[in-house]
């Protein structure tokens, strides 16, 4: 059987506000035709269909607009769909009895029965082959939350431990059920260990507290491959062909700017064979200028030379300009937006860069020094850390009037 796999998807997300759609319909028609050409018998999403937990009504549409025609074109093709961070688990499985009727099956939710007990059947997605026998046992794993693994006492890491001992017993469980002939794929939706990440990925992460990294061993070595999401850099873990990410089809930041986007085929028989990666057309490229932060002078000069080819046709390329400052500089998107009048491009990041401080900007403050610290000496030791020099006396006079109107007022 060949399947594809893919995932983080992100439909509905603006890229520094600018919206998406566009290119997340090109990725879906360029996937459906993949499908096809490469004659696709599963295929495999690891979470993160969409961007946030509540989409718009025209995110649904263009899914379930994809799942009909992906359907349409192969009314044999079977889907595997889980539930990422991103994504409302009770929201995405809303239709699930509906879509099982076309082979579409997505788990978001991790039932449990009244003594707590995890249902692995509900985790369960067998796959068919043509004689309509099940071919493989697919252990569709969603994103998991606290509560949704085993709760281990005496253990180190309660959440790392805990999502090990799930896909352990859930692979113990298809054991069970697995006759000759059958293999086991599992999907994920998790940080494992030594993944690359990008920016992005890195932010994602201390908001979400810097969750735990789940080591490559969670996945039993008789698991023929694992479909993995949840990092936007496609790659291999623990050094293992069958352990990977796909990668985000859409550039998430601009740190992805020269990855290659990709989706994950292979052929499962007993073994996998002729695995390969597909590289997706780029719809709306990424551009930099420069590639290392320069003097704002000669940014605006590169930026008011800036060359394009004749046949550029909107949507224009996303643009981050790169700037070293040595401090605050008054009207400086303007001055960045001026550079750029009538040129084909879409400002979407401006990156500010400062002179490296040699300076010990770390202090401990105790609540009484804090109290004794005065508006003024706070805000110097902002700027100094911030900017690395002094405050220039036009920025002082500012702050020290804007000080005293402060005062007045609340007297």
């Amino acid at each position: 059987m060949k399947i594809l796999h893919t995932a983080d998807w992100h439909i509905g997300q603006l890229f520094h506000e600018y919206d998406r759609t566009y290119e997340h319909q090109q990725f879906l028609s360029w996937l459906i035709a993949t499908l096809q050409t490469e004659e696709i018998d599963v295929l495999l999403v690891s979470g993160d269909i969409f961007d946030i937990s509540n989409p718009s009504a025209s995110s649904i549409k263009m899914f379930y607009s994809f799942l009909k025609n992906a359907i349409k074109i192969n009314p044999d093709i079977q889907i595997v769909i889980t539930a990422g961070n991103h994504d409302s688990a009770s929201r995405l499985e809303a239709p699930k009895p509906l879509l099982e009727s076309s082979n579409v099956h997505i788990v978001g939710i991790v039932e449990k029965d009244v003594d707590g007990n995890i249902d692995y059947e509900k985790l369960l997605v067998p796959i068919y082959d043509d004689s309509k026998n099940v071919k493989i046992w697919c252990l569709a794993i969603p994103f998991l939350r606290m509560g949704d693994y085993p709760t281990l006492l005496n253990c180190a890491n309660p959440y790392t431990e805990g999502v090990t001992a799930l896909y352990k017993e859930a692979f113990e469980y298809v054991t069970l059920r697995k006759q000759d002939g059958q293999t086991i794929i599992a999907m994920g939706h998790l940080h494992t260990h030594h993944a690359e990440v990008s920016d992005l990925d890195k932010a994602e992460r201390l908001i979400m507290g810097g969750v735990e990294c789940i080591p490559a061993s969670a996945f039993h070595e008789d698991i023929k491959y694992v479909a993995l999401g949840h990092i936007h850099k496609a790659q291999r873990i623990g050094g293992q062909d069958h352990i990977r990410y796909s990668g985000s089809p859409l550039p998430m930041s601009f740190s992805e700017l020269n990855y290659k986007h990709q989706v994950i085929v292979f052929k499962l028989d007993k073994e996998i064979s002729e695995l390969k990666s597909i590289e997706i057309p780029v719809s709306v490229p990424l551009q930099r200028i420069p590639q290392a932060p320069q003097p704002l002078h000669e940014v605006i000069g590169l930026l008011e030379n800036l060359s394009e080819p004749d046949d550029i046709k909107e949507p224009f390329p996303y643009l981050e300009v790169r700037i070293l400052l040595e401090g605050p500089e008054p009207a400086l998107r303007h001055k960045i937006e001026t550079a750029l009048m009538g040129k084909k491009v879409r400002l979407a990041k401006i990156d500010v860069k400062y002179p490296s401080s040699t300076q010990q900007v770390s202090e401990f403050i105790t609540p009484e020094k804090l109290n004794e610290l005065q508006p003024i000496d706070i805000f110097d030791k902002v700027y100094q850390q911030r900017y690395n020099s002094e405050i220039p006396d036009t920025i002082l006079q500012l702050f020290q009037q804007v000080t005293q109107e402060i005062n007045q007022t609340a007297e």
